[in-house]
């Protein structure tokens, strides 16, 4: 697992094993804040160690960025604290979290001592603000990569933790190509200093501009090439010729991932436009 100072009392880890994942910690004198948890139980485990035994404070607050298993299954690896979430994500949790874990716990035995955790505390609309020491936390809504999205913005330091709002390669399965649009112009207009990207490497201040326009433009794209192919009989056919290269972005993303999640963008796109 990478980690990195970020700026003070501010931190990143990165998983190396799924998907380059990312999670996030804002320490104050007396408690923590923990931005997401990672896919595994170890690298939960060893956030949590960093924070206990290296920072010296108890964590009080996990934030979830969403609901997906790589970003909230590890809420059960801080007891004690307080989760909060977008009201939609204590929905999910409890709707899609709670099977799908039953299922991943028979192929894993890593998973086993993992248990969901839903948020105690949840908004729905507007803002929600934590003091931690000198930092203030800022927590609004995110949504396109999912229906429960939100982000977190260190507003004193202006970094936004995204989570999976913003990545390398836009991804909207889950979600919704438009939302996810409005959220990243969103974005590109609140004066960042970082953004940590749900998946994938910090964006840094002369980055956040350049990254904007090539995912608004990937995803630009891709709506216009599936509703070209969507006119066609052999609409689903034609995805396969739909290169990740012709719509902006490169396939080495995400550790070799962004072709796959490509043609899933795109297939969504398709059954989202009436054409199954």
């Amino acid at each position: 697992m990478h980690r990195e100072r970020v700026s003070e009392n501010v931190f990143w880890f990165q998983s190396e094993i799924y998907a380059q994942v990312t999670a996030g910690v804002v320490a104050g004198p007396q408690w923590a804040v923990v931005i997401d948890t990672l896919a595994l139980p170890d690298e939960t485990l060893s956030i949590r160690e960093f924070i206990e035994h290296e920072l010296n404070v108890p964590v009080r607050y996990v934030v979830n960025t969403h609901y997906h298993a790589d970003h909230a299954w590890g809420n059960c690896f801080f007891p004690g604290a307080t989760v909060i979430g977008h009201a939609r994500c204590r929905e999910l949790l409890a709707e899609r979290g709670i099977p799908s874990l039953e299922a991943a716990q028979k192929q894993n035995p890593a998973m086993r001592q993992v248990k969901i955790v839903l948020p105690h505390i949840t908004f729905h609309d507007g803002e929600l603000t934590l003091r931690v020491g000198k930092k203030n936390l800022i927590i609004s809504p995110a949504l396109g990569h999912s229906q429960d999205g939100i982000a977190v913005l260190v507003e004193e330091d202006r970094i936004l933790f995204a989570g999976d709002a913003f990545m390398p390669l836009p991804y909207i399965v889950d979600g919704n190509v438009d939302d996810v649009m409005a959220t990243i112009k969103r974005i590109g207009r609140m004066g960042l200093e970082n953004i940590v990207q749900g998946h994938g490497d910090i964006i840094l201040r002369g980055e956040i501009d350049a990254a904007v326009r090539e995912n608004l433009a990937y995803l630009a794209a891709i709506k216009k090439a599936v509703r070209a192919a969507s006119r066609r009989k052999n609409s689903i056919e034609l995805l396969d010729d739909i290169s990740i290269e012709d719509c902006g972005k490169s396939r080495v993303y995400l550790g070799g991932l962004a072709q796959t999640l490509h043609q899933r963008n795109l297939r969504a796109l398709l059954q989202q436009m009436g054409r199954n």
